[in-house]
């Protein structure tokens, strides 16, 4: 089943005004591991449900020629409106049906798709494109364990920040569980022997409270929700936001705080 929630242009414009970029650092990790399966060189990255191309870019420097697949053209339009990356292209289509010929991909990645992917069509198709020692990169983060950091009052403002997610709950598809869930059933389903996991790795970032309740407006429950329910979607949006200022005991949205997040990784290697 295709799953086809973000494809609206004021969606797409969210994304990429609000939606974390994956940490450099692993981006090198997988590039590394990438090095150490199949060796250079690194021809083709192909990026699933790229988007508006945050981790499509953070992989240019490493390949010779980086591809953005997704299924939105919304998507894709404010990708490619971000200009200076030669070798990045974007192109329609879905990780179920992937138009590269056998044998020729050097990397498939994701970051925060795959929990949207069929399962069994998409290793299929990974199983085909990859060149011998080729590999699958799947990023995710988890919000479980998030943390807030601002003066003494983190752990009331992750406090408002989970109620406001307990609201948007039974708009939750369950599609998102897995990747809360760290992808485990699509980890334990990959063909491949050689496979591996990097489960907590830890990042850090400041982020206004303006941008916050922005990434929260880019969520798929959050856009089910509004399309219900508009006014109070949007009241949901404008109390979560006074009551973090409120909290902090400041008046402008622009106040910065420290969020930590846990992104995990999960690695395969087709066999040579």
């Amino acid at each position: 089943m295709a799953y086809q929630l973000f494809e609206g242009k004021n969606h797409a414009s969210l994304y990429q005004k609000y939606r974390f970029t994956p940490p450099t650092e692993l981006i090198n990790i997988i590039v590394q591991y990438l090095d150490k399966k199949k060796g250079k060189p690194h021809v083709l990255a192909v990026d699933l449900g790229c988007g508006t191309g945050q981790h499509s870019r953070l992989l240019a420097p490493h390949f010779k020629e980086v591809v953005g697949l997704d299924i939105s053209e919304s998507q894709l339009e404010e990708a490619r409106a971000v200009p200076g990356f030669p070798n990045v292209t974007y192109r329609k289509g879905s990780a179920e049906e992937l138009p590269f010929p056998d044998g020729s991909v050097d990397l498939l990645t994701a970051a925060t798709a795959a929990h949207w992917f069929d399962q069994t069509k998409f290793l299929a198709e990974a199983s085909r494109v990859l060149k011998p020692g080729g590999c699958i990169a799947l990023v995710g983060f988890t919000d479980g364990n998030s943390k807030f950091i601002y003066q003494n009052c983190g752990e009331k403002l992750f406090q408002i920040y989970r109620e406001a997610i307990q609201e948007l709950l039974p708009y939750m598809s369950e599609r998102v569980f897995l990747c809360e869930g760290k992808l485990e059933e699509l980890y334990s389903a990959i063909p491949f022997p050689d496979k591996e996991r990097i489960d907590c790795f830890q990042e850090k970032l400041l982020i206004s409270v303006r941008n916050l309740v922005g990434f929260m407006e880019s969520w798929s429950m959050f856009q089910i929700y509004k399309k219900k329910d508009p006014k109070r979607a949007e009241d949901l949006l404008a109390n979560t936001q006074k009551r973090f200022l409120e909290q902090m005991n400041v008046s402008s949205p622009d106040t910065e705080i420290v969020r930590e997040m846990e992104y995990y990784c999960v690695l395969a290697s087709k066999p040579k």
